[in-house]
C-alpha cells in the first residue's frame, strides 16, 4: 500500500487491541450485540404476529426494529471477525458497501423517527381523526420515503468518498469504513466534499430533527391544555420513550457528522460510532417494550399461547404422556 493508491484494499485498525482488558470489553460488546439482535428480532416478530399491533404506530416501530437489526448485522460481524482472525483488511468494494449500508440505515432511521413523531402528534392532538390522517397509504409512503432518502444519501456518500485518490498508508483508524474516517487519507482538496457532507447532514439530520421538535412542541402545547391529569400523564408517558430514542440517536449523529474536520479525532469517532451502531439499537426494543402497555399485552398473550402449546405436548406424544403419568 504505497503511493498512488494502486491497491484497492484498506486496513482497519479496529476498536480493540489484543489485551486482557480489551478482550473483556470485546466480550461485553458481543453480549450487548446479541441482546440487540434478539430484542429487535423478537419485537419485529411480535408486531408481525399480533393483529392488535397492526396499527401505524407499530408498523413504524417494526421498521425501526428492522433498521436497527440490519445496522448491527452489517457492521459487528465484520468487526468481530477482524478481531478474532487478525485479518484487518477490507476491499474497496466492501468498504463502499459498509458506507452505503450505514448511511442508508442511519439516514432512513432519521426520517422514520420524524414519521413516528408525526404519528404521536396526530394520536394526541387529533385522536378522533387518527385513522383518517394516519391511514395505511400514508404509513407506507412515509416508510418507503425513509428507505429511499436513506439509500440516496448512502449511494452519494459511498460514491463520492471512494472516488478520491488515497495516497500513502491505507490504514483506517476505525473499526468500519465511514466517510469521516476516510477523509484524512485522501490526497486531494476536500473542501467541496466537506461542503457536500454538511449539506447532506442538514438534509438527513437537521431537517428530520426540526420536524421532530415541531411535532413535540405541538404535543407539549396540547398536553398543557389538558384538564385531565391522567390524560396528561398518559400522553407524556407515551412520548417519553420516543424522546429518549431521538435524543440518543440524533445526539450521536450530530456529534459525528456535523463537527468540522479539524476538530475530529479517531478516538471520538470510534466512541460515537460504537454508541449509535451498537448501544442505541439495544435500547430501542427495551424502551418501547418496557414503557408500552400494548407491547406488554402482546408479550403476555404470546407467553400464554406458548405455555398452552407446551401443555398439550404430553397428550400428543405418547412418550411424554407416559412420563407425565
Amino acid at each position: 500500500m504505497e503511493n498512488g493508491s494502486v491497491t484497492s484494499d484498506f486496513l482497519l485498525l479496529g476498536l480493540f487491541s489484543h489485551t486482557r482488558l480489551h478482550f473483556l470489553l470485546f466480550s461485553a460488546m458481543l453480549a450487548v450485540t446479541t441482546v440487540s439482535i434478539m430484542g429487535n428480532t423478537f419485537l419485529l416478530l411480535l408486531i408481525l404476529r399480533d393483529r392488535r399491533l397492526h396499527t401505524p404506530m407499530y408498523r413504524l416501530l417494526g421498521q425501526l426494529a428492522l433498521m436497527d437489526l440490519m445496522i448491527v448485522s452489517a457492521i459487528v460481524p465484520k468487526m468481530a471477525a477482524d478481531y478474532l482472525t487478525g485479518n484487518m483488511s477490507i476491499s474497496r468494494a466492501a468498504c463502499g458497501a459498509q458506507i452505503f449500508s450505514l448511511v442508508t440505515l442511519a439516514g432512513g432511521e432519521c426520517f422514520l423517527l420524524a414519521a413516528m413523531s408525526y404519528d404521536r402528534y396526530v394520536a394526541i392532538c387529533h385522536p378522533l381523526r387518527y385513522l383518517v390522517l394516519m391511514n395505511r397509504r400514508l404509513c407506507l409512503q412515509m416508510t418507503a420515503g425513509s428507505w429511499v432518502l436513506g439509500a440516496a444519501d448512502g449511494i452519494l456518500q459511498a460514491a463520492v468518498t471512494l472516488s478520491f485518490p488515497f495516497c500513502g498508508s491505507h490504514e483506517i483508524d476505525h473499526f468500519l469504513c465511514e466517510a469521516p474516517a476516510l477523509v484524512p487519507l485522501a490526497c486531494a482538496d476536500m473542501s467541496v466534499f466537506e461542503y457536500l457532507m454538511y449539506t447532506c447532514c442538514v438534509l438527513m439530520l437537521l431537517v428530520p430533527f426540526a420536524l421532530i421538535l415541531a411535532s413535540y412542541g405541538l404535543i407539549l402545547a396540547a398536553v398543557l391544555r389538558m384538564r385531565s391529569v391522567e390524560a396528561c400523564r398518559k400522553a407524556l408517558a407515551t412520548c417519553s420513550s420516543h424522546l429518549v430514542v431521538v435524543g440518543l440517536f440524533f445526539g450521536a449523529g450530530l456529534f459525528e457528522y456535523m463537527r468540522p474536520m479539524s476538530h475530529r479525532s479517531a478516538s471520538h469517532n470510534k466512541a460515537v460510532s460504537t454508541f449509535y451502531i451498537i448501544f442505541t439499537p439495544v435500547l430501542n426494543p427495551l424502551i418501547y417494550s418496557l414503557r408500552n402497555s400494548d407491547v406488554k399485552g402482546a408479550l403476555i398473550k404470546c407467553r400464554a399461547q406458548a405455555a398452552a402449546l407446551l401443555s398439550r405436548i404430553p397428550a400428543v406424544c405418547p412418550i411424554f404422556h407416559a412420563r407425565a403419568k
